[in-house]
């Protein structure tokens, strides 16, 4: 069963986007597009950027879409094959989180930021389980730049659910999603503007 689009303009912060086994909220735009606009270029150009690093068959191979790893202190998160150290919080970062915050009532402690350049670069299916982080605990998604379609598919009866994530949104993952549910960017050749994802999370301390 394939849900689609149907979910693609719900912006109800109290809808269950996942028919079961899990909870995604979408909170829609939060930030007006002033705002989002100012973070989008701020965290172009302060960021320290670098190509992401994974491993497969035995090898690591360095991705065009580029990461940094931000959080309160200096946490070791690994993921892919690959570790990774965080660098203190920027500013920037700082006045995301405490608006992020507010939404969801949850606290954050680190957050993964990835750019991608274009629609040629994605995420393939996966979920946010490292032992690292917070079972069950809310992973916060921003998305900043360009609008892309994002995929949910549950690991049993491979049910879809799909949303298109707009310039300036916040997307809520918590409970047992991640156990049961993956969830993927695909690539399109339709967007050629880039897109900047922040994934607020908790480190377990």
């Amino acid at each position: 069963m394939t849900t689609g689009d149907l979910f693609a303009q719900l912006n109800d912060s109290q809808t269950n986007l996942l028919p079961q086994d899990g909870e995604v909220y979408y909170y829609g735009v939060v930030f007006d597009r002033a705002q989002a606009d100012y973070y989008f270029n701020v965290l172009m150009h302060e960021i320290d950027w670098q190509a992401d690093r994974a491993q497969f068959g035995g090898k690591i191979i360095k991705t065009a879409r580029k990461v940094a790893w931000h959080g309160e202190r200096d946490f070791r998160y690994r993921y892919s094959g690959v570790e990774k150290i965080a660098q203190v919080w920027t500013p920037t970062l700082l006045s995301i989180k405490e608006t992020i915050e507010e939404n969801s009532q949850t606290s954050y402690n680190s957050c993964l930021l990835n750019l991608y350049h274009d629609g040629s670069e994605g995420m393939a299916w996966h979920s946010d389980g490292e032992k690292d982080l917070k079972q069950g605990a809310a992973i916060a998604s921003v998305s900043l730049g360009a609008e892309r379609r994002f995929l949910f598919k549950h690991k049993k009866n491979k049910e879809k659910v799909a949303i298109v994530l707009a310039h300036g949104s916040l997307l809520i993952m918590q409970g047992e999603t991640q156990q049961h549910w993956q969830h993927r960017l695909p690539p399109t050749v339709k967007v050629t503007e880039p897109r900047i994802n922040l994934t607020f999370r908790t480190i377990q301390t």
